[in-house]
């Protein structure tokens, strides 16, 4: 009993494992969680330059009838809703088709599309500005010879073709990871289930919806929810190779709070459009989690 009693008050003054969360727990509380209560905090007043007045909710009610604002909502909304099922598609079509290969082959092409998810988005934009250069740029080039068109094509000038352009360079920065982790996922699927499936003559399109498919699911959630997410936060790709236009034909909503916030100076607007899109982000990530979890075994 004096052991037992020694044993518990021993656990109640260890603290070591509290100081291994705390750098974490800083982290997160400086870079986290103030920054989204600062935010909520300021959606709810109007800066006159360095002066704040309260707005309650205006803000909130004005953006709801903003041509601007719903406008880059849309384009957000098409954005994620054309590259995500993209993105989980051809990942696992890529996936399956490498992970038979050799492991030295397998490695390559693996290292190969994840090359895009590490490298700077400068270098990447870079290329794809060149890629999509109306003078001089090879997409042209290619589609000349081939007879698809007949003359350069404005692909970012153009409102018709530049958010689908925008779209093409976010698929090929988002495909690394998923082929990753579903070359992982298919790892772990029981060999024996495949082979015994076989024997029983069933096809490859019946053993991957029956086995393969159901085993993979957990991974596609999570591929899914985090390339919706990374699809709503996009950025970088758009200051760097349209700044929104033209005629924000390709502006976000996270490209707007940056340009209502840093350059127009309306922290309070910006700060409600950023509270606006983590609800949504938060609501769709929910009924992903309601629908795709079905069947799901952790």
């Amino acid at each position: 009993m004096k052991a037992l009693k020694q044993k518990i008050k021993k656990k109640h003054i260890d603290t070591s494992g509290y100081l291994f969360l705390l750098p974490a727990l800083l982290f997160f509380v400086t870079f986290v969680l103030y920054p989204m209560v600062k935010g909520i905090y300021l959606s709810f007043f109007r800066f006159r330059g360095r002066n704040q007045v309260f707005y309650g909710l205006n803000h909130y009610a004005n953006l709801m009838h903003d041509d601007i604002f719903l406008k880059s909502m849309r384009n957000t909304a098409v954005i994620t809703l054309v590259a995500v099922p993209i993105v989980v598609m051809l990942a696992l079509f890529i996936a399956i088709h490498i992970y038979n290969k050799h492991a030295a082959v397998r490695s390559f092409f693996r290292g190969v599309f994840y090359i895009p998810a590490i490298s700077s988005v400068v270098s990447i934009t870079v290329v794809w500005l060149w890629i999509y250069n109306p003078d001089f740029g090879i997409l042209n080039y290619i589609l000349k010879n081939v007879g698809l068109i007949s003359e350069n094509v404005q692909w970012l000038g153009n409102s018709k073709t530049a958010i689908y352009a925008i779209i093409a360079v976010l698929i090929t920065t988002s495909l690394g990871q998923p082929i990753i982790l579903y070359v992982a996922a298919l790892g772990n699927v029981p060999e024996e289930l495949l082979e015994s499936a076989r024997i029983d003559g069933a096809g490859n399109w019946v053993i991957f919806r029956k086995i393969i498919w159901p085993l993979i699911k957990p991974t596609t959630l999570y591929i899914v929810v985090t390339t919706t997410i990374n699809s709503f936060q996009i950025f970088s790709l758009i200051q760097l190779m349209t700044a929104g236009g033209p005629n924000y034909s390709t502006s976000t909503v996270m490209y707007l709070v940056y340009e209502t916030a840093i350059i127009l100076q309306e922290y309070g607007k910006a700060s409600a459009m950023g509270v606006i899109l983590a609800v949504i982000i938060a609501i769709i990530s929910t009924l992903q989690f309601k629908f795709l979890s079905d069947d799901v075994n952790y």
